[in-house]
């Protein structure tokens, strides 16, 4: 057998495939109560038997859904982590393979904190996690090794990693996309912001 055909994903595979690509164009334009398996199911092109077959449940769908993007995200976010290079490489590096994303993959990373209220228990400490550790927490990594090494003035890590966040989060509004024409004027934005503040130099 060719290796082609080897790789080749079966119907099943091709299937779901389907269905979770579907369920993302729903789920980032709709809240996460307002969809439905019905209309998954027509989006999709299966029947509602099918799509059951496939997950047990829409919730089943959703954190599928999440924890594989999520993991994705992670391993993409990562090679910033390993890279050598100083703070600010690693972050322009990291922050701009997020900007460069497709705008549909960019919102999925948001879904967890829109949607978190309809989980509870063990399924939303789940997505919690999966997004802290794809996102935060590396760029937390990041900035730790600058402090580390003196490119940053000590501070609380975790808190100037969700800041660091916050302001990538402020440059993929549809305001922002009109003030900067490109990904690396975006990007010089808020490097420029995080590591010298809005302060006229004197």
């Amino acid at each position: 057998m060719s290796p082609d055909l080897k790789s080749a994903p079966t119907k099943s595979q091709a299937t779901n495939a389907r269905i979770i690509a579907m369920a993302k164009s729903l789920f980032v334009s709709r809240n996460y109560a307002e969809v439905t398996t019905d209309m998954i199911a027509r989006a999709a092109e299966v029947t509602k038997g099918g799509l059951y077959h496939h997950f047990s449940s829409k919730e089943q769908l959703y954190i599928t859904m999440m924890l594989d993007d999520l993991e994705h995200k992670h391993q993409l976010f990562g090679e910033a982590v390993a890279m050598t290079g100083s703070c600010r490489d690693r972050l322009a590096r990291l922050t701009g393979d997020y900007l460069r994303l497709p705008a549909e993959e960019r919102e999925l990373t948001h879904l967890v904190r829109r949607d978190i209220n309809s989980f509870s228990g063990e399924e939303r400490q789940t997505l919690v996690q999966a997004y802290q550790q794809a996102l935060p927490r590396q760029v937390q990594a990041i900035i730790e090794d600058g402090i580390r090494d003196r490119e940053l003035a000590p501070g609380d890590a975790r808190i100037l990693a969700w800041s660091f966040v916050a302001l990538v989060e402020v440059i993929i509004s549809d305001y922002a996309g009109n003030v900067f024409p490109s990904v690396d004027a975006g990007l010089d934005h808020v490097l420029g912001l995080f590591f010298h503040g809005t302060a006229n130099p004197t």
